[in-house]
């Protein structure tokens, strides 16, 4: 055969060959799918898999310092228009107040609807976690100092995201009035660098998936669901409402492409949703973001900030199950209370980042608060991990929509990218 023949008979096999392959999203759902068959047959060697699941959010977590600094640093010092960065902010918090109140909203609504909190016993719930947690609870003065790193070494070690964001704004800043361009230099190639690298740990994210669900369904059971499955699924069935007709009103007035944004945003969607940690699909949540024309001082800058500011799932979560608890301990709350509690997460839920276990800490506050029992905190820890699974995934849904929304408003939204 000549080699004018060959050649076309190869790209022929090479085609066909990539045709078949299988996407990066089809390779986690298929571990999603091993690791609960494995953790639902075999749980003690489903729990055994628990440091493949570490290994790879520790891999994930080595990634956001290096790549959430050098990519800020380039979007403000690098860009031409740092002048507007103030204006970016004033917006994105009027966004984030405004969908973080209507997550609120629905998780009130849908507990108050469905009642799943009905005839449940508290009498046999034990409060000593939830004190636990109280403990843990910081003041607002607290909170206002956490913001402020001492050390931005320590800062980007404990992987505190909103600690490295005020810093690096500041750097930036200062980067800028000094017109440090080898800086801005090394920031561009340390952002490059950093991409590839996410590449390359993505590659064994499936393995990551696979090891973090056997762990989790082995150590927790499917049974788990039966006793609250009616919290668990009242949870599920808010934030399909809130994604649904909040954020897809949203979408439509904003004028986002559907299509295109539920593609690029359904790995770090599954990412979360299968290790519980929006960390770990923060990474490949900038790379999709900007891969559909978010220009990255945009998502740069809206990402890391929507993980303190705008965690829509775990605010639905937490007046959801605030009123859950009450309803089990037979306490009528009337309506004016349940919108001052309203009033009151919106302002303790911005500081859900900032202490570890967040969500319960900001709960057990909530209730000890609103007088009420505590011992409802020992019912929902038994299901929390598959709450939080669901309201991780809705937390990094609405941050990639906040940074396309936010770049149509900012008028920067690039039309040219696939």
């Amino acid at each position: 055969m000549s080699e004018t023949a060959v050649a076309p008979a190869l790209e022929s096999k090479g085609e066909e060959k990539k045709k078949f392959s299988l996407g990066l999203t089809a390779q986690i759902f298929i571990g999603l799918v091993v690791g609960i068959t494995v953790g639902r047959f075999f749980p003690s060697f489903g729990m055994a898999m628990a440091p493949g699941a570490d290994v790879f959010l520790h891999l994930i977590k080595s990634i956001i310092a290096p790549l959430v600094f050098a990519t800020l640093v380039v979007g403000i010092a690098g860009s031409s228009h740092g002048h507007s960065l103030g204006r970016l902010g004033f917006r994105c918090f009027v966004y984030f107040e405004v969908v973080t109140t209507l997550a609120l909203a629905v998780g009130l609504l849908m507990v108050n609807w469905l009642q799943p909190g009905a005839g449940i016993d508290l009498s046999h719930a034990s409060a000593s976690q939830a004190g636990e947690l109280l403990a843990k609870k910081p003041s607002g003065g607290d909170l206002i100092v956490h913001i402020f790193p001492t050390s931005i070494i320590d800062a980007m070690a404990r992987g505190d995201v909103l600690q490295i964001v005020v810093f690096t704004i500041i750097f930036a800043l200062g980067v800028k009035a000094a017109k440090a361009n080898q800086i801005v230099d090394f920031c561009q190639s340390l952002s490059e660098v950093m991409f590839k690298y996410t590449g390359y740990v993505m590659k064994v994210a499936p393995l990551g998936v696979a090891c973090a669900m056997a762990n989790t369904v082995g150590k927790y059971g499917l049974d788990v669901m039966v006793s609250l499955g009616k919290l668990v699924g009242t949870l599920y069935l808010a934030l399909i409402v809130f994604v649904v007709f909040v954020l897809g009103p949203i979408m439509y007035l904003a004028k986002v492409p559907i299509k295109k944004f539920l593609t690029a945003v359904k790995e770090p969607f599954i990412l979360a949703f299968s290790t519980t940690s929006s960390e770990a699909a923060l990474p490949k949540a900038l790379q999709s973001m900007e891969s559909i024309g978010v220009p990255r001082p945009i998502v740069s800058f809206v990402l890391p900030l929507g993980y303190t500011f705008n965690l829509d799932g775990t605010t639905l979560y937490l007046s959801l199950a605030a009123v859950f608890v009450a309803q089990a301990a037979g306490v009528h709350m009337p309506i004016e209370q349940q919108i001052l509690m309203l009033l009151t997460l919106m302002l303790t839920s911005k500081g859900v980042a900032a202490v570890p276990r967040a969500s319960l800490v900001i709960l057990a506050g909530t209730l000890a608060n609103f007088n009420l029992p505590l011992e409802g905190i020992a019912l929902i820890l038994g299901v929390d991990t598959l709450m939080d699974m669901a309201r991780t995934s809705v937390n990094v849904f609405g941050n990639c929509l906040a940074s396309v929304v936010l770049a149509k408003w900012e008028g920067v939204m690039d039309k040219g990218q696939p």
